[in-house]
């Protein structure tokens, strides 16, 4: 299978986002990512670094702002 877990930066720790992550799908304030369940999350943050081998995606915030919203509460 070609799913990988998607984590979050935060200082010099990684902390686990999304399991199973299929798509990746970028958007102007960050990134909506969808898993193989059709579960969608979005996060502002960047890809910092992807290693598909080893199933991990590490992403990097690209605001202050904590608070994660649904790709449906964004208009396109």
């Amino acid at each position: 299978m070609c799913e990988a877990n998607a984590y979050v930066k935060d200082g010099e720790n990684e902390v686990l986002f999304m399991e199973s992550v299929d798509t990746i799908e970028p958007y102007e304030n960050g990134l909506k990512l969808m898993d193989i369940f059709g579960k969608q999350m979005f996060i502002q943050a960047r890809i910092k670094d992807m290693n598909l081998l080893n199933h991990r995606i590490v992403l990097e915030k690209t605001s202050d702002h904590k608070h994660i919203k649904h790709p449906h509460e964004y208009n396109d």
